[in-house]
């Protein structure tokens, strides 16, 4: 019985020990669930050291257990602090805080930066927690404008990881120093010093944690600037690192967001809609952030379908998360046939949005909203700083939704001419970059210019060329506004009118007043009066009843 009775311990002692050398091998191989069990089940046995809690933690965390992350996290501090190592106590009190200010719990984490300040006193003065704590402090500068005093910090907290050999200290400093860079507008020293951190990312030099939070905040940061060949590119990596880690939750879900952008803007709409959809459960319990995005990704794309219902319900699912749904809902409005509720919308956002690149993901939609209200100076006001936005980051992209929204603009107010050269430009940039659904919308005001400065030929092609894209792609609100050019562009003999001037006739005769002819033609009301003159003159007719009259006879209704 004795002997029996004695081999417990011994067994248990074994098993631990099992347990804790398997978790330990899964964690090496960034086998995240198989860690995650096998650590879980040695603690419940017998309480892990402080490095093993940390493996613990950094387990749970990908795999989407964020509360048991912060828990084995804070166990690991314990532990520190009970064996007298401050250091690497301190640098577990910076994680938890900055969790905590992830998800938004800002009393909590200031109260863990704020201890692990005070721990700084038992370090020595030169080590890589300093560097770290240094790291919330650029984020708060950079979130309040004071860019100057956060690149020098950025670039003091670079110097200690330098000094202290800590790659992943450097690789978050660097990449705040490129963040801080992009605000200012200055993109190519902004995009060189992102390059250098993703040197780091794809060579595998950095912890898994900051590998992912690298790839999701570098990626994040290039579409601000719309620098799209590098959004694709540091995307494809991201999804080679998630594929090779198949039970990773925690970055996973904001992979299949970025997939689901590159693949709207290539035209891939269905495959959009189904990345979208993996991000949704990939993320849904793990990270607000991540599925609030899906939420609205998915809604782009219902919307540039027609497919009103499921956009309007993606939208809110978005909102419900968080995430303000716009310029998406104000657009998905303004497809409805509610253009002043998508004026209102679009006017209330830019107007309480400060942040320079958050309104340049804006301003294009008021360009159209305006337009299609028939606020041309609004328009032309939210084109400017458009312009000037896009002038002070010098991105071919940026330069192109610039020159679309102008020369949009320009053909509003008469000048067909002015707006074919910034349109074939657009175009141009759009067609390289293979954004086929971008490249067709340009192609379509070509044709109105064209067909305004009487060009009927041109006017057909470019329509024409537009009209199979949106097929392909199933872009039934498009088809549906084209439908109505391709009649006049196809009528026989119209007696001397531009394909412009049967388009305004043909909604002048269906009963249209001339703010509703100026808001589906994107024109102002000016401009469709001197139109409606041109065709009395063209004509010799003096009223719209006998214009209409004149539509009827000639078959152009």
């Amino acid at each position: 019985m004795r002997q029996s009775h004695q081999r417990k311990p011994i067994n248990r002692v074994a098993k631990v020990l099992d347990h804790l050398e398997l978790g330990r091998r899964h964690y090496e191989q960034c086998a995240w669930a198989h860690a995650y069990r096998a650590l879980s089940l040695a603690n419940q046995q017998t309480p892990l050291r402080a490095e093993d809690f940390e493996r613990l933690a950094m387990a749970a965390y990908m795999v989407g257990r964020d509360e048991e992350y912060l828990r084995s996290l804070e166990d690991a501090h314990n532990a520190y602090l009970n064996a007298g190592q401050f250091a690497r106590a301190v640098r577990c009190a910076f994680w938890l805080g900055f969790r905590l200010l992830m998800r938004g719990e800002t009393g909590r984490a200031t109260g863990w930066l704020g201890h692990a300040n005070r721990l700084l006193a038992h370090v020595a003065p030169e080590c890589a927690e300093r560097g770290y704590l240094l790291l919330p402090v650029v984020e708060q500068r950079l979130e309040s404008g004071d860019f100057e005093y956060a690149y020098t910090a950025a670039a003091e907290a670079a110097a200690i990881g330098e000094r202290c050999g800590d790659a992943d200290l450097i690789a978050c400093a660097r990449h705040q120093q490129g963040r801080i860079r992009l605000q200012q507008g200055q993109v190519k020293p902004g995009l060189a010093l992102l390059d250098e951190t993703m040197v780091a990312v794809t060579t595998g030099e950095l912890s898994p944690l900051v590998t992912g939070l690298m790839y999701c905040s570098l990626i994040a940061a290039c579409q601000q600037v719309y620098a799209l060949d590098r959004t694709r590119e540091w995307t494809a990596a991201l999804a080679l690192w998630c594929e090779s880690q198949p039970d990773m939750v925690t970055f996973s879900g904001v992979c299949q967001v970025h997939r689901a952008e590159i693949m709207q803007l290539q035209g891939a709409w269905p495959e959009a809609i189904e990345a979208a959809q993996r991000a949704c459960a990939r993320s849904r319990g793990v990270d607000k952030r991540a599925a609030a995005a899906a939420f609205y990704q998915q809604a782009e794309v219902h919307r540039l379908l027609g497919e009103f219902s499921a956009a309007e319900e993606a939208y809110r699912s978005a909102s419900q998360l968080g995430l303000e749904p716009q310029p998406g809902l104000a657009l998905l409005r303004l497809a409805q046939g509610h253009s002043r509720t998508a004026a209102t919308t679009i006017r209330r956002v830019v107007s309480t949005t400060e942040d320079r690149l958050k309104r340049l993901s804006l301003l294009p939609a008021s360009v159209e909203i305006m337009l299609s209200v028939g606020e041309i100076q609004d328009a032309r006001n939210a084109c400017r700083e458009l312009g000037d936005i896009a002038r002070s980051f010098d991105t071919e992209v940026l330069g192109a939704i610039a020159a679309q929204s102008r020369g949009a603009v320009d053909l509003a107010e008469g000048d067909a001419q002015a707006a074919l050269r910034l349109l074939h430009c657009a175009f141009e940039v759009w067609h390289r970059i293979e954004a086929p659904y971008a490249a067709a919308r340009v192609r379509v005001l070509i044709g109105l210019a064209c067909g305004a400065l009487g060009d009927e030929d041109g006017a057909g092609l470019e329509i024409d060329a537009a009209r199979c894209v949106f097929e392909r792609l199933g872009a039934g609100p498009d088809l549906a506004r084209i439908d109505s050019l391709t009649k006049s562009f196809a009528s026989g003999n119209t007696h001397g009118l531009t394909s412009r001037e049967v388009l305004v006739l043909r909604l002048v005769a269906a009963g249209k007043t001339n703010g509703a002819v100026a808001a589906e033609l994107f024109l102002s009301e000016r401009t469709v009066e001197r139109h409606l003159s041109n065709i009395f003159t063209k004509l010799d007719l003096s009223t719209r009843t006998a214009a209409t009259a004149w539509a009827y006879r000639h078959r152009l209704i």
